[in-house]
Order: structure tokens, then sequence, then C-alpha cells
């Protein structure tokens, strides 16, 4: 029987905690780094062998030599095997300690591809991928000649921002070069890019080898930047099934995965069907699990829980075993969530038997529902937004494109 091992798994944001149990039913040593303030969040302690606490700088900032430091020492005592990644925000410092410690997995030249939106960009646009016309902020005369080429709207967005938060639309050259002004030193942790209507689709997947394993293909009803700057209510519903669209995201996916390298993992990605020409266009990925309990919606259409597979995947894969994706099934589902005016919202009165799971957090309410017709699962979604809108909703102010 081969040798346990130690899985340092790093999230400063409360998730990941069927991943923990997952790695720890896979009899590894599981070990979280999390913000000192998640301290008290219920993680499934049960599972997890020793919790290191590291406080922020700055909101959402951590030093990194004050981690390497930590790590060090707790080396000297501790093996370390694997280090993963359960948040956006964490991509970058797992590669970063993998790298200082050479342990094996994804380096920053690869995690760079999933977390940067400038470098996805640039690696998009090298390995022949349709993205939106882009440019970096660096450069005053490679930003005029870009207002010369483009044609507006455009939206600035912050490189390493793992949601909609910071995105600005701009409308002329003049407003586009206000933003830039304004964000003075820090203009070069952002980017510019064609604003191209279209629907708004993600791909959620698990690679092995280099090769996709599973997909599943869903549609944003309301998309996260619609959500984050009009106070909108989140929905998604999945793609039909071998439909058009599905086989051409799942193309445009594969490509994706392949230009940057990853090797084994899982992945969220986003894309565009341009309304005016009908092509599939390449927005972004993350080498990790879709947040705003996407997973959850992947788990109602399939059954396939993607943080457990993916702790499944890590484990077979540093002990050089085989990995076997299980069985899964074609439903289709959808998600509605919405920020609440209430603090514990009572729900009772939604109980359509196609409800899968009801959210339940503070000041949150939402739902995901499950049929073998996608029509009923649009109908449900219409129907519970006008009733969360009438009755729970609200919305939070959009931070400045100059914050984190």
């Amino acid at each position: 029987m081969s040798q346990p091992l130690a899985f340092l798994c790093i999230s400063t944001f409360f998730k990941g905690n069927e991943f923990l149990r997952s790695c720890k039913q896979a009899g590894n040593t599981v070990y979280l780094l999390t913000n000192k303030k998640l301290e008290h969040k219920p993680w499934v302690k049960e599972c997890i062998d020793e919790i290191f606490y590291v406080e922020e700088k700055t909101e959402g900032s951590f030093d990194m030599n004050e981690i390497i430091l930590g790590l060090a020492y707790t080396m000297r005592s501790k093996k370390i095997d694997r280090i993963v990644a359960l948040d956006d925000f964490d991509v970058e410092k797992a590669a970063h300690l993998r790298e200082h410690f050479r342990i094996p997995g994804m380096g920053q030249t690869t995690s760079r591809h999933f977390r940067d939106k400038l470098a996805m960009r640039m690696k998009a646009q090298e390995s022949g991928i349709k993205i939106p016309m882009f440019s970096s902020l660096f450069n005053d005369q490679d930003i005029f000649e870009y207002t010369q080429k483009v044609s507006f709207p455009v939206v600035i967005k912050p490189r390493s921002e793992a949601s909609a938060t910071g995105i600005k639309k701009v409308y002329n050259s003049e407003q586009l070069w206000e933003v830039v002004h304004h964000l003075g030193d820090r203009r070069h942790e952002y980017l510019v890019e064609q604003f191209r209507p279209g629907d708004v689709f993600h791909v959620d997947s698990l690679s092995v080898d280099g090769k996709i394993i599973f997909t599943r293909c869903s549609q944003y009803l309301s998309t996260p930047m619609e959500v984050a700057h009009g106070g909108g209510i989140f929905r998604s519903v999945t793609v039909p099934f071998n439909s058009k669209d599905d086989k051409a995201l799942q193309k445009a996916n594969n490509q994706v995965m392949k230009a940057f390298g990853m090797n084994y993992s899982a992945s969220h990605s986003e894309f565009i069907k341009d309304h005016e020409t009908g092509e599939i266009i390449f927005l972004e990925t993350a080498s990790r699990v879709g947040g705003a309990n996407l997973a959850e919606m992947v788990e109602a259409s399939s059954g396939i829980n993607l943080w457990r597979e993916w702790a499944k995947i890590e484990t077979a894969m540093a002990k050089g075993e085989s990995y076997i994706l299980p069985s899964f099934e074609n439903h289709y589902s959808g998600i509605v969530i919405s920020l609440c005016n209430h603090e514990c919202p009572d729900t009772e009165n939604f109980n359509d038997p196609e409800i899968y799971w009801r959210m339940e957090m503070e000041h949150h309410v939402g739902f995901i529902v499950k049929a073998d017709n996608r029509e009923r699962i649009i109908e449900l979604l219409d129907d519970y937004s006008k009733r969360i809108y009438d009755n729970f909703h609200a919305s939070a102010p959009v931070p400045n494109v100059s914050s984190h």
C-alpha cells in the first residue's frame, strides 16, 4: 500500500470543504492555510490535521515572505507533498510556494495563464484562439494606437480579480484616458478590451493527463458583470446537450486547456457567443472549481461533485495512480441567487419538486432546480426571479474601479 501523502490546501476565502473532506477520505494528511479572520467559519475540522492562519497586510493582501518563512519552519518537522489552491486568489500563492520549495505541480508561468487576464489574452492570441481586441495599459502610444483601431465601447478590467468587481465600461477614447489617468500608478494592474455583446457561457471541466475527461456547459441568463454592476439576480442554466452551442463550447474549451498547458485539475472557463457573428470568443479561465455555487449546479445536472473528484484527481496524480471518472447523468439544472433584504428569508412557499438545493447564507436567497426538461428549468428560474425581486431582492454598491 502506498504511503499517505501530505496536502497543503490554501483557501483565503471560506470554500473547499468538500475538497478537504474528499482529500482526507483518500487517506491523505490534510493541512489548511487560511485567513485568520476565517478562523471561526465552519471548516470541516474533523478532516483537517492542522490549520495555519495568516493575517492580511491590507484587505485581501498577504505577505508571501512571511508565508514562506512560516512554511519553511513547519516543513522542518512536517513533510508537504502537494500544494493546492482552492480559490482563484490563491493560485499565484500556491505556484510561488511550489516553485520555492520545489514541490510538483503548476508553476508560476503556467499559473499566470489561469489567473492573469492579460497573460490569458496574450497566450490565447498567440495560440489562434478568438478573443476580444485588447491592450495592456503599460504604454501611452500602445493605448493611443488601440483607440484608433477598436470599436467602442470597451471595458477596463483588473488583471487579477476573480469576479466582475472593478470592471469599468467606457464609450469613447476620452473616457478611456480619464480612467487610465485615474488609475495612476496602478494602471499596470489593468487591461482594456473590446466589449462584445453576446450570450455568456461558463464551461466547468475536469482534466487528467492533459485531457479533459468531464465537461458541463452552461449559459448565464444574467451575467456576473450585470449582477455586480446592475444589482441584478444571478441566474444560469445548462446548455442543451449535444446542441451546436454545446459542441462549439467544448471545442473552444479544449483549445484553451491545451494552449494553456493544463495537465490535471478542475477548471472554470467563460466564453461569449458574439451576437453579430455567432462566433464563440474566449473571455477567461481559472484552474479551480467555479464560484457562486456553480459546483452544486453541475452536480445537480450530472451527479459529479467537482470538488470531490478534483481531490481524487490530485491524490491519484501525486501517487502515480490512474483516476477513473464515475459514471454521470445528463439532467438540466439551473441556479438563481440574489442578495436579500432579510437576514434569514422564509422561502417555504418555494416548494416545487424540482428544487435540488436551497441557499443557507445570511442576507442571500437562492435555489438550484433540476429537471429533464430545459424549458421547465427556465420557466422556474423566470418565476423565482420575479418572486425574489418582488419580495426579497437587495443590491450592494459596486466597488470603485481603483480599489480592490
